[in-house]
């Protein structure tokens, strides 16, 4: 029997964020789902159930400015990658340790949730990270015709639409959830350069943990993601000198899928992915 317990998680600078628990009656140890950008924790229920029939605690959350954490006025919010990882991450840490202490704590990101671990404040304490479609995203990377499609999106959908509308309509374009304008201003300038959240490390963010952080760590991708391509994903694991770091890319053909993509690594339909999560996490105990 699984319980599932509504949680509000509190911030440094004291915002609120809307998590659930996800909490088996035996638990061997902790996950926190760290989200990808603009998605909400509803889109990984099924996902962090089955972590837990199989004995791990395991918490989701929106970030701030997204689904059940998005506050007042979304063109209002202090929301940006950098609060995400150094301020909404750390306190989703901080929450399932205070829910499920004596624990090991594990961290599951998806595309955003792994490339901001280092802003974390408390990103010490995690015992292992497995991360799907999590990659630098660069520009640089990309293949034709998507780089087109990329270059449209960050150079001038985002930043029209935050000019019009106060902050991005990734929606209208199958991204999600709405963005708040600093994600998505942070968003474009990072994917415009290389290493992502390394465009601003020891300059506009001074401090970070990605040069200390030595857990081990594994990379997953498929290979019809044109985000999280190979070459974006080796991109993102050097911005993390000292992690101890596995590609595993993912062929959709393997498993009889027609696609898996950068999202569908989480989907019902595609349970049968799910093990090697498992696998991780009883090896990184």
């Amino acid at each position: 029997m699984i319980e599932e317990l509504k949680i509000k998680i509190e911030c440094e600078d004291g915002f609120m964020l809307s998590g659930k628990l996800f909490k088996p009656k035996n638990i061997s140890s902790s996950v926190m789902i760290a989200p990808a950008t603009g998605i909400t924790k509803k889109f990984y229920s099924a996902f962090a159930n089955y972590l837990a029939e199989k004995g791990f605690a395991t918490l989701t959350f929106d970030n701030r400015g997204i689904g059940e954490s998005k506050g007042n006025s979304i063109n209002s919010s202090n929301a940006s990658l950098t609060n995400w990882g150094k301020l909404d991450m750390t306190a989703a840490l901080e929450c399932l340790k205070s829910e499920i202490p004596n624990s090991e704590y594990h961290l599951i990101g998806h595309s955003a949730g792994g490339q901001l671990v280092g802003l974390m404040k408390n990103a010490k304490e995690i015992k292992s990270m497995f991360n799907f479609g999590s990659s630098s995203g660069s520009l640089e990377y990309t293949k034709y015709p998507f780089k087109l499609k990329s270059f449209f999106w960050l150079n001038f959908y985002i930043p029209l639409s935050n000019l019009i509308f106060g902050h991005t309509k990734s929606q209208w374009v199958g991204m999600g959830e709405p963005l708040p304008k600093n994600v998505g201003k942070e968003f474009t300038k990072w994917c415009n350069g290389k290493g992502y959240v390394k465009v601003d490390l020891d300059t506009k963010i001074k401090e970070h943990l990605y040069n200390e952080l030595s857990f081990n760590t594994l990379w997953v991708h498929a290979k019809d993601d044109e985000i999280a391509n190979y070459e974006n994903v080796k991109d993102m694991i050097r911005v993390h000198p000292n992690i101890k770091s596995t590609i595993l890319t993912l062929s959709p053909k393997e498993y009889g899928f027609k696609d898996i993509g950068h999202m569908k690594f989480f989907s019902k339909r595609k349970k049968e992915l799910w093990d090697l999560t498992i696998k991780w996490l009883n090896e990184n105990k």
